[in-house]
C-alpha cells in the first residue's frame, strides 16, 4: 500500500498503540500481533499499512521526528544571520534529543536502532539535519558571515566537533552525565564552532 504523507486515521491508531507498547514493553517486545489485538483487527490487516515490524517501528520513528525537523527548516528558512541561525539549529537538535531521551527514552531508542542498523528512518533523519545545517553554511558563504570557503570542511567542522551533541547514540550515551553539565558544554563548542567557521578564532 502507498504510503502517503499524512497517516489516514488507521494508520494514526496503528501509530498510537505502536507508541504505547513501545513505551510500555520495549522495542524488542513490542509484537505486530499485540499491536493488532489492541487495534481490534488482524496483524494481516497491520501488515496492509506497514509491510513489516521494521517499517512500522521507521514510521513511528518518522512520526515523533516530524516536527523537530520541522523546527529547524523553520529556522534555516528565518531572516536572521546564518551564524545564529546554526547556532540555533545545534541547540535545537541537542536539545529535543536530550529532552526525548530523559522523557520518552524507549521511544528513543527507535532512533537509535535505526541509525547503528543503517535503516530508513535513520538515515532519512541524519540528512534531513545535514541538509538544513548545509542550507545555512552556504548562506553564510554567500553573505560573507563564514569565512570558510570550501563546504565540505566547514561541514565536517560542524559534525566533527559537535558529535556529541548531534548524533542521537552519542547523546543517549551521555543520558546520566548531569544536564546541566551537557547544556553548558553544548553552549560552549556550539560558539567555537560558529566563530571557527566565522573566521574569529
Amino acid at each position: 500500500m502507498a504510503r502517503s504523507h499524512q497517516p489516514d486515521p488507521t494508520d494514526s491508531r496503528i501509530l498510537q498503540i505502536a507508541g504505547d507498547h513501545v513505551r510500555k514493553f520495549g522495542s524488542a517486545r513490542t509484537t505486530v500481533v499485540g499491536i493488532a489485538a489492541e487495534a481490534g483487527m488482524s496483524h494481516a490487516n497491520v501488515y496492509r499499512y506497514f509491510p513489516s515490524k521494521d517499517s512500522l517501528l521507521d514510521a513511528l520513528t518518522d512520526h515523533w521526528l516530524r516536527p523537530l525537523e520541522a523546527g529547524l527548516h523553520d529556522i534555516a528558512d528565518a531572516p536572521d544571520p546564518a551564524d545564529d541561525k546554526l547556532e540555533r539549529i545545534i541547540s535545537a537538535v541537542y536539545r529535543a534529543y536530550r529532552n526525548k531521551v530523559e522523557t520518552d527514552p524507549n521511544l528513543f531508542g527507535l532512533l537509535t536502532d535505526a541509525i547503528e542498523q543503517g535503516r530508513g528512518a535513520g538515515r532519512r533523519h541524519r540528512a534531513r539535519i545535514r541538509s538544513e545545517i548545509q542550507r545555512v553554511i552556504d548562506e553564510g558563504m554567500a553573505s560573507a558571515v563564514f569565512r570558510q570557503g570550501d563546504q565540505r570542511r566547514a561541514i565536517a567542522l560542524v559534525f566533527d566537533g559537535l558529535h556529541r551533541f548531534l548524533n542521537p547514540v552519542a547523546v543517549q550515551l551521555d543520558r546520566d552525565v548531569p544536564r546541566e553539565q551537557m547544556d553548558a558544554r553544548c553552549e560552549r563548542l556550539n560558539a567555537v564552532i560558529v566563530r571557527a567557521l566565522a573566521g574569529r578564532i
